[in-house]
């Protein structure tokens, strides 16, 4: 609640003052601080502004300044939890509760890509939110609440981005959320390996004037290359305080919330930590504002188009006007959308129209180039004063040594060929061996069930229908874990990068940018956050070629279904299969991206920037942690979606149940299965399965197949945990220890044909790869590039995937 929802006659006891510069301080001057009584006593004639009495004095404020004040109201009817027998006043009690709200601190963790703020935002909140050496990890903002002497600490970690312009929906994204919430303390972090570049952020952060702290994160980086710096000088030139921290350890982190709690209460301690082992403070330092420096004729402009700005007392009030005088002469389109409204909007456009146009003629080049030299002006000037280069560089030449060989002109493909050939076999070789034990014990207990239960429908429901289902997919855990462990090494040893950069040129010609493979990597795991990873692009046409191509590249959650079929039709060549099939979908993302480049965009030469990170070696302990939290997500998703599915199926195929079968009168294990055969063909499963078979026939596959593809729609991991329901695994035979696998290669139809056959298994894998999409993505690609792609997609992608695999098996057949 803020003071200008309080009615007249209402009172109110004061929480927090927002706003900024004059605004702040004159609120305060006045007496509105926290914990003050304010009673509202009359609006003007024409409702605003407000008369408010405090401490004594009327004072006046219009219903936007009155909005930059959280109050909590005084009176009865607000606090009808109020014990009865609580013999307090209102004003007591509200004050408890103003002391409680006073103590929540929001933080907004801001910095460049790769510079460790999710590092920092998982050690202090305690979370596990996704770490990796390369730019684009953060998507979205997530929060995270801890406590720290007394405050309740809400950290909200933002993209990263580079600066705060509208090139990217990460810029503008951090953008909105710092001019639309309520934030308490910016906290900067900053890469002290890379001290000139991502120092320019913290110049836009300090133009827009909010309380700030600095983390000066790879603080052990800087000190190995040998380099020195004041941070304590520093921070007095910007005019917040500067505290070392290295986030993957944790050291520093506790100094740094220090700093965040004495800056939200008004005062700032620097920290001075020369050695890990010695950590103390020093005296209190108040923090200040500073103004950056771009010379005397852009701060006289700056000045001119302010005045205009500070006219405008909704604008003034919400963001500092020096920051959008900056922004408006930069000709930054958002912010001049910001100004429509404005009675004197032609005034201030003509203002900086006018100055854009005479630095651009003064330095012979665009604005932002203009205003990008003279920020890096002053990071230029702040760092001669504080900033000592070592002798001899040496942590340049460590950090890309591998570049030599990794991204070597000849050597490049072949290692990046050989690394994901390598992460293939020995997804199965070493991944085979629990697979077995696996196995062996989901047998031994449907064995058991089967001994220890009556007969009947219950028993047919656990062992058929649930454990059938569930233990089809839960077979390929330790494979799903392999590939996920080494998915975790690409992002965090820095090598993710690499890949783009090696790919770029072939990717170009495709009509796809070299940093969409970073996407495409990341969908060996799951196509959603590969859908978010897209909005690294800048250009709105990469990021839609991206999006709608990168479900061709085959999630984790098909990779049963492949692990199934290649062990069961391809045991001698797995390793070679599976890599053919991932290359399939690549090469059909690749001509999709180029055909759509061709028919429906232009082509354009857009340009490829982006940061090579230095290599890292990871540590063990975020490997593990990445590696099991994405597991922890898909076995959730099959403890869920797999097991709906797989109870629906077993129940669609057992009703209506035909008990007194007369094949099923002979007790022998033919008959038996002729039985259950034909129960399955008569039940609403099997009529359904023959009505949709004839789409599937030419393909190769039949009805039961093509049940498990339509049950695959919500989520593929659904489509071996159906087949394993329809093709009977466990259900006629309580000694028959045979697998889903050997199932597939053994079933024949009421002729004695196979029903699998290598040629049909492959048809079957090709389209599993390429029909359309799980829901969870179909939304994801909805949220991020409209509905009308999400339908193309979908069409599209099926219709490949039939087109594909019949072509495959009748050209199959006729050789």
């Amino acid at each position: 609640m803020t003071l200008s929802d309080i009615p007249t006659g209402g009172k109110c006891m004061i929480v927090k003052v927002h706003g900024h510069g004059g605004f702040r301080h004159r609120i305060l001057e006045l007496g509105f601080v926290r914990g003050e009584v304010v009673c509202v006593l009359k609006n003007a004639p024409l409702r605003d502004p407000v008369e408010y009495e405090i401490m004594g004095t009327h004072v006046s404020l219009r219903h936007s300044e009155a909005a930059k004040i959280d109050v909590v109201s005084l009176s009865e009817e607000a606090h009808p939890d109020i014990d009865k027998d609580y013999h307090g006043t209102i004003e007591e009690h509200v004050r408890h509760e103003v002391e409680q709200l006073s103590k929540e601190i929001t933080v907004a963790l801001v910095g460049n890509p790769n510079c460790g703020k999710t590092s920092l935002f998982n050690y202090a909140t305690g979370m596990r939110e996704k770490v990796g050496n390369y730019s684009g990890v953060t998507v979205d903002s997530k929060i995270g609440t801890f406590y720290h002497r007394g405050y309740s600490i809400h950290l909200v970690d933002l993209p990263g981005t580079y600066s705060l312009t509208e090139y990217s929906p990460e810029e503008l994204y951090v953008r909105d959320f710092l001019d639309n919430h309520e934030l308490d303390v910016v906290l900067n972090i900053v890469n002290a390996a890379n001290l000139e570049r991502n120092l320019y952020l913290t110049t836009q952060l300090i133009d827009r004037n909010q309380p700030m702290v600095m983390a000066l994160n790879m603080y052990d980086e800087l000190q190995a290359s040998g380099d020195r710096l004041d941070h304590e000088a520093l921070g007095k030139l910007l005019g917040f305080p500067i505290v070392p921290v290295i986030a993957r350890t944790g050291w520093g982190i506790d100094n740094v919330l220090e700093a965040v709690v004495q800056v939200y209460e008004g005062t700032a301690t620097e920290m001075i930590c020369h050695n890990p082992a010695h950590q103390h403070q020093h005296g209190p330092a108040v923090t200040h504002h500073i103004h950056i420096n771009y010379g005397r004729e852009m701060m006289a402009a700056i000045d001119e188009v302010k005045d205009l700005i500070k006219l405008n007392d909704d604008m003034r009030d919400v963001i500092h006007p020096r920051y959008l005088a900056i922004k408006l002469i930069e000709h930054d389109r958002t912010t001049m959308r910001m100004f429509e409204h404005c009675n004197n909007y032609s005034d201030i456009i003509a203002a900086a129209d006018h100055y854009k146009e005479v630095f651009e003629k003064e330095y012979d080049e665009d604005i932002t180039s203009v205003v990008s030299d003279l920020r890096y002006g002053f990071i230029r000037g702040a760092l001669g004063e504080t900033f000592t280069p070592a002798k001899h560089q040496q942590k340049t030449e460590m950090g890309y040594a591998l570049d030599k060989v990794l991204t070597n002109r000849w050597l490049g493909f072949p290692i990046l060929f050989c690394f994901m050939f390598l992460m293939f076999e020995v997804t199965f070789v070493l991944g085979a061996y629990p697979q077995e034990w696996i196995e062996t014990g989901i047998a031994a207990l449907g064995d058991l069930l089967r001994e220890q239960m009556a007969p009947g429908m219950l028993t047919d429901l656990l062992v058929d229908g649930v454990l059938s289902g569930m233990g089809a997919v839960l077979v390929f855990v330790p494979q799903i874990l392999l590939l996920f462990m080494f998915i975790s090494v690409l992002e965090d040893t820095g090598y993710m990068a690499r890949a783009a950069f090696i790919m770029d040129k072939l990717m170009h010609r495709m009509g796809l940018h070299g940093k969409s493979f970073i996407p495409y990597i990341i969908g060996f795991g799951c196509s959603v956050p590969a859908v978010l990873a897209a909005r690294t692009l800048e250009n709105p046409r990469d990021r839609i070629l991206t999006i709608v191509t990168v479900p061709f590249v085959s999630c984790s959650a098909r990779l049963p279904v492949y692990l199934l079929l290649v062990a069961a039709f391809f045991p001698h060549h797995q390793a070679v299969i599976l890599l053919g099939i991932y290359l399939i979908g690549l090469a059909i993302a690749i001509l999709t991206s180029l055909l759509l480049s061709r028919l429906r965009f232009k082509q354009q030469d857009n340009p490829f920037v982006m940061e090579l990170p230095p290599y890292r070696i990871p540590t063990l302990r975020n490997t593990l942690i990445h590696t099991w939290d994405k597991a922890k997500e898909w076995l959730q998703r099959v403890s869920t979606i797999v097991l709906l599915a797989s109870v629906i199926i077993w129940a669609l195929g057992y009703f209506p149940h035909h008990e007194n079968s007369t094949l099923a009168t002979d007790n022998t294990e033919t008959n038996t299965v002729a039985a259950e055969s034909q129960q399955l063909e008569n039940s609403y499963l099997g009529r359904f399965g023959k009505a949709i078979e004839p789409a599937f026939r030419p393909m190769g596959l039949e009805w039961r197949a093509g049940i498990s593809l339509i049950a695959g729609c919500a989520a593929k991991e659904v489509i071996a945990s159906s087949m394993a329901v329809l093709y009977g695994i466990d259900r006629y035979d309580d000694d028959n220890q045979e697998t889903l696998a050997t199932r597939l290669t053994t079933v024949t139809d009421a002729d004695g044909n196979r029903l699998f056959t290598p040629l049909a298994a492959f048809c079957m894998m090709l389209f599993v790869l390429l029909y359309f999409p799980c829901i969870s993505t179909l939304a994801t690609i909805r949220k991020e590039i409209g509905r009308g792609w999400m339908w193309f997609s979908l069409l599209y992608s099926t219709t490949i995937a039939w087109l594909l695999a019949t072509a495959v098996f009748q050209i199959g057949m006729l050789i």
